[in-house]
């Protein structure tokens, strides 16, 4: 929850800290974006040393990484030295999303394992949407230090709690090579895609654009080619070939891909066009993470009893219908005209979260769970990634308008992920022991 919730935590506090640090708006969204792309090229490593030397060493090591780094952040006197302190939180967070899955399938027995997933399912999109709303409460009875420094306690516990209680993993097999070949070319490849999407959303040069999306495509020309060589690959193309798995990736990157365009975008609308405070806005976008909440638990029921595609898709037209309705907002809107706009958009995409989860889980064998938990983390942070630098591009393109734009392109992403789980309905899961 900690890892995931600070991925747009500091959303909401982006002005207060540019001020703070004399840093410039357009400099300031580096402190998100340096988590982002530092989770993003480690994620697919470290679910491949999770598979060597055991998932429970991988999140250990990470959840100490991830409280230390915290405190720096919330020390930091500069941009730079925030910026720097982010990049090295985003890489103990990147470790505990990268086996975190795995370590559920292993706690859990099959029979019990939707359980599992719709509970992580629940996490993940709750605090992937109540960053802005915990930024709230706490910038109103504290400084944006706060958003950091709340990690140190709660990961003092969780780590006393790993240590006592999780699992070995008994798929474990140091026989296997560490490639930091391919260690390089996996956060070159995600690294220049992230580079190249938010230097073209924040209207860098044509140029510098073009040069990073070469360079992305001949590295990762040369990354894929390597995977395919690999027995055991560290970009999970064995995983990818399962028909269901892959659609499943494809529909979490676009539905994370809608979440954080609406989410990144709303605030600017709230407090720039509406002229509500930060704790307003944060209490507004609170019933996205509120009916995530009680969706996913009913989600996890019906895991099993309706397949996940249509789950899936019922939910991203749930969420698509809630994204065009606050693209259609009234030019002064009451609280409740957001309210019960944002309050649709989580139902639905907490009713999708725990079935995709579980269907990319399940079609993995149990010997490549940490692959399959690194891919399902990959994929909700390109989407994230992309949604964020999309965000910018609207804003750039539409100017005040770009709030709306950003809703239209979330409304429409979520169609495509509503017809892509579809398309799993004709498709078996892989059933595993």
């Amino acid at each position: 929850m900690m890892a995931v919730i600070d991925g747009t935590i500091a959303n909401v506090a982006l002005p207060t800290i540019a001020s703070d640090l004399n840093a410039t708006a357009a400099r300031s969204i580096w402190v998100v974006n340096a988590y982002q792309i530092a989770i993003v090229i480690s994620l697919l490593p470290l679910s491949f040393l999770g598979e060597m030397v055991g998932y429970r060493r991988i999140y250990k090591w990470g959840l100490g990484l991830f409280t230390c780094t915290s405190l720096l952040c919330a020390l930091s006197p500069s941009l730079e030295l925030l910026t720097l302190a982010r990049v090295v939180q985003g890489f103990g967070g990147a470790a505990l999303m990268s086996v975190n899955v795995a370590l559920i399938r292993l706690i859990y027995p099959q029979r019990q394992l939707g359980r599992g997933m719709a509970l992580n399912a629940f996490i993940v999109a709750v605090s992937s949407a109540a960053g802005p709303t915990i930024a709230a409460g706490i910038l109103a009875v504290a400084s944006w230090q706060w958003l950091f420094l709340i990690n140190m306690p709660l990961g003092i516990v969780a780590l006393l709690l790993a240590l006592r209680f999780l699992p070995g993993n008994q798929y474990a097999s140091n026989a296997r090579r560490f490639d930091v070949r391919s260690a390089v070319m996996n956060a070159l490849t995600f690294g220049l895609l992230i580079t190249a999407l938010s230097g073209f959303a924040q209207g860098d040069s044509w140029e510098l654009v073009a040069a990073e999306l070469v360079a992305f495509l001949v590295v990762g020309f040369f990354f894929v080619r390597r995977q395919l060589q690999l027995a055991v690959p560290m970009l999970p193309l064995d995983l990818l070939r399962i028909p269901i798995f892959s659609l499943s990736v494809a529909t979490s990157v676009c539905s994370f891909c809608a979440q954080m365009l609406a989410l990144v975008s709303l605030p600017f609308f709230l407090q720039g066009v509406l002229g509500r405070s930060e704790v307003e806005t944060g209490l507004l976008l609170t019933p996205w993470p509120v009916a995530t909440m009680l969706l996913s638990p009913l989600a996890g029921v019906l895991i099993g009893r309706v397949h996940a595609g249509l789950l899936g898709s019922l939910g991203m037209v749930m969420m698509a219908a809630g994204l065009l309705a606050l693209a259609m907002l009234p030019a002064m809107p009451g609280d409740m005209d957001i309210v019960w706009r944002m309050a649709l958009c989580g139902a639905g995409f907490g009713l999708f979260q725990s079935p995709n989860n579980h269907t990319m889980i399940s079609a993995a064998p149990p010997q490549r769970s940490g692959g399959a938990s690194g891919m399902l983390g990959t994929a909700r942070l390109l989407g994230q990634s992309s949604g964020a630098a999309l965000v910018a591009l609207m804003f750039t393109r539409f100017g005040d308008g770009g709030t709306h734009a950003s809703l239209l392109l979330a409304a429409a992403l979520a169609i495509v992920a509503a017809v892509v789980s579809g398309l799993r309905v004709q498709r078996r899961p892989v059933s595993q022991p």
